[in-house]
């Protein structure tokens, strides 16, 4: 049986959508396409009921994903195996990232990783949706390790603490508040706010907070990653409460930091991955170095 075809099944089981799953084989669609038919007929059965609008897996599709998953896990450990013999790591891993933002020297891990590693193909993506979108990549199986900060563990997600940080309100340097030694979330409800978009772990925790003490409050900008929020504030635009971490390396000129009297609970981050799934010896070679990373930034701060 060709490994290709039943890597494309799998893809295409994850996605619900050949363009989307041939962007991720980097194949094109065409190729998808045909190598499933190919499959179907090798089986003898349907795998997909296809509309012009959707994808869904026939009842035989679904009997067969597990087995198909499992043959790919075997492949894989086959691989690791002629590795381990070699004594160099090959294969490939794929981590889920945030975007802009430095809670470790993310960079330094990576070409460190690449240099020790040559044979091993190490991809960084990154979602728009922050955390909520990460934690999706990892269950449709589009990465293999991920950065996670929501506030809870998913049950069919393994998540590693890696790092924490505290809750702080920023305002601009002329603000009203700007002297205080500590400030409470109600005297900034009033505010204009400046936030992530929906989805990111510290909006998630931050919401959920604010709603547990009754509290609203009025977003007038929301940005695409967390370190662009300070230059809202440091304009003027309105206030925030982020993730201290947030604020490092480039701190926070224009800015007035304050600690907070009624915070949400500290920021964890953590490294994700699909419970029950074996890591490579690349991937478990890269948690390494990611905690180590993490463990030097934290008894750096």
């Amino acid at each position: 049986m060709d490994v290709r075809l039943v890597e494309q099944f799998v893809t295409i089981a994850a996605e619900l959508n050949v363009t989307r799953a041939a962007e991720r084989l980097m194949v094109s669609q065409s190729t998808v396409s045909a190598g499933l038919r190919r499959f179907e007929r090798e089986l003898g059965v349907t795998l997909f009921v296809r509309t012009t609008r959707s994808m869904t897996l026939t009842p035989a599709g679904e009997r067969l994903l597990p087995a198909a998953e499992a043959l790919l896990a075997s492949a894989a450990h086959l691989h690791d195996l002629a590795s381990e013999s070699t004594g160099r790591l090959r294969g490939r891993v794929r981590l889920g990232t945030f975007a802009a933002l430095d809670l470790l020297d993310l960079p330094g891990v990576v070409a460190s990783f690449r240099g020790r590693h040559p044979q091993v193909d190490l991809a960084l993506t990154a979602s728009p949706r922050g955390s909520t979108g990460l934690e999706e990549d990892l269950r449709r199986g589009r990465v293999d390790l991920a950065f996670l900060a929501l506030p809870d563990q998913p049950s069919d997600l393994t998540v590693e603490p890696l790092l924490s940080s505290p809750f702080v309100a920023l305002v601009p340097g002329d603000h009203r508040l700007a002297g205080r030694s500590r400030v409470g979330l109600d005297e900034l409800a009033d505010e204009s706010w400046v936030d992530t978009a929906a989805g990111f772990g510290n909006r998630v925790l931050l919401d959920r907070h604010l709603a547990g003490r009754g509290l609203t409050r009025r977003l007038v900008v929301e940005t695409g990653d967390l370190p662009s929020v300070t230059g809202f504030v440091a304009a003027g635009v309105g206030v925030a409460v982020v993730p201290a971490v947030a604020l490092l390396p480039a701190g926070s000129d224009g800015c007035v930091v304050v600690p907070l009297a009624d915070g949400p609970p500290d920021w964890r981050i953590g490294l994700g991955r699909r419970r029950g799934v074996v890591l490579s010896r690349a991937a478990r070679a890269l948690v390494a170095d990611l905690q180590a990373a993490a463990a030097a930034s934290a008894a750096a701060c």
